[in-house]
């Protein structure tokens, strides 16, 4: 008999069906909280489209009124690049992006506030998945705002600067400038932005520490320690992530997994975060989106290219430089032309807009193979397939566990909570004698 007074012999237990414990772990959920899953989960998908549709109206309405093209006159006025009469100087030309960006992306954060604050606040508590109070989920938005506000501006001056220079082969600098700015981000946002909205502190179990920091030693993750986020204090929802880049690694797990989860179900997240790190998905990405960003900006030139010579001018987009500069002002002082103009911003982003929700299946495809892999990695390297199928029935809060095969496809950018059961299920099948059976029921 063993400690919990059980017998397990392969020739006396009966055969592990993977599919049938699969089923069994879904049927623990109860049937009102499918439906409120199934329910969410469809909202998110029309509101994908809504988004989509709400930010391309914005975006046609600046461009058909010619508001985007006031909106650079009155930045090229700040800036002394155009005289209050309209005659363009050529002086400072390097700081009309920014102030034609900050204008933008005021305008656009509040006309899209409402819908904003609908998905953001209102709806995450209609589904019981958020903790915050209005007040907290202000002051959470004004940090972002105003760090995107930051980031974009001073971003502005740099890309329309390449911009002006670089003539057709824009889409090809534009990708190498967004994919840079992505790593960096990536390597900074944990050590210096993270903490900016969450508290991170070391993670005080030592025996759970000391088991998740021995599985990451053992794959060669350059971490000492193990930091929990107060999560709880916005969502409900349980996460987990490997982040950094170049020298800032950090191994995290939300406040949510540590006290809604067993140990086993903690060690199994974090081996699949884990997982993450090793495979190199995070590199991995960046060569894979730059390849569907570089296609998506060839694929809006030649669109820009041809709606810019048809609508060009009554959207008060510029198509040619301006006769009294060409010969008196240098190149890099002269307001930009084209795509290079900040006022052509909207027709830029109407488009990539179009491109990214056609592509959202292969984007989607990219990053659903990623979590299978690390799933797979996560079971070999913490080998607890009960414990991640106990945290994935936590995600069924959010996530539909056994959507239809095109909906997974068409919208899922993970797999579903079906198929990754099936696949511990079926890991633990062919390691029957090696895991740790979870207690029977009482």
């Amino acid at each position: 008999m063993s400690t919990f007074g059980f017998a397990f012999t392969l020739a006396s237990a009966p055969a592990f069906d993977p599919v049938v414990a699969t089923n069994e772990y879904l049927a623990k959920i109860p049937p009102e909280a499918m439906a409120k899953s199934i329910a969410y989960n469809t909202g998110n998908h029309w509101l994908m489209l809504w988004g989509f549709l709400f930010s391309s109206a914005i975006y046609l309405i600046l461009l058909s009124t010619g508001l985007s093209a006031r909106m650079l006159h009155a930045a090229e006025r700040i800036t002394g690049a155009r005289t209050n009469d309209g005659v363009a100087t050529g002086k400072r030309t390097w700081l009309v992006p920014l102030f034609y960006t900050a204008q933008f992306f005021v305008l656009n954060t509040l006309i899209q506030f409402p819908l904003t604050a609908y998905t953001g606040f209102f709806r995450e508590h209609q589904y019981g998945m958020s903790n915050l109070t209005f007040a907290g989920w202000l002051a959470d938005e004004g940090k972002d705002f105003g760090l995107s506000f930051i980031i974009l501006s001073l971003g502005s001056i740099l890309l329309y600067a390449v911009l002006r220079r670089v003539g057709r082969s824009w889409w090809i600098w534009t990708t190498a400038l967004l994919i840079a700015f992505y790593a960096l981000g990536a390597m900074v946002a944990p050590v210096y932005i993270a903490p900016m909205f969450n508290k991170y502190t070391r993670l005080e179990n030592p025996v759970l520490r000391d088991q998740l920091i021995s599985i990451a030693r053992a794959n060669q993750i350059p971490a000492d320690d193990i930091y929990v986020v107060d999560a709880s204090r916005q969502t409900k929802r349980v996460s987990a992530n490997v982040s950094g880049l170049f020298g800032t690694t950090r191994i995290s797990l939300n406040d949510n997994l540590l006290n809604r989860c067993s140990p086993a179900a903690v060690r199994g997240v974090m081996a699949h975060e884990m997982g993450h790190y090793v495979l190199n998905h995070l590199v991995k990405s960046l060569v894979q989106f730059s390849l569907v960003i570089g296609i998506g900006l060839a694929c809006v030139a030649w669109a820009f290219s041809i709606l810019l010579r048809r609508r060009g001018n009554s959207w008060g987009i510029r198509t040619a430089p301006d006769p009294a500069l060409v010969n008196a002002v240098p190149l890099r002082r002269q307001p930009g032309i084209g795509v290079a103009d900040p006022a052509a911003l909207p027709l830029v982003l109407l488009l990539f807009g179009i491109y990214s929700l056609l592509t959202t299946p292969l984007t989607n495809t990219i990053i659903r193979t990623q979590e299978t892999e690390a799933d797979a990695f996560g079971l070999n390297a913490g080998r607890e397939p009960d414990g991640m199928s106990e945290a994935l029935l936590l995600l069924v809060e959010y996530r539909n566990p056994k959507p239809g095969k095109w909906e997974e496809i068409l919208f899922f950018d993970h797999p579903s909570g079906y198929n990754r059961i099936l696949a511990a299920m079926t890991w633990k099948a062919e390691h029957l004698s090696e895991v740790t059976q979870p207690p029977v029921p009482k």
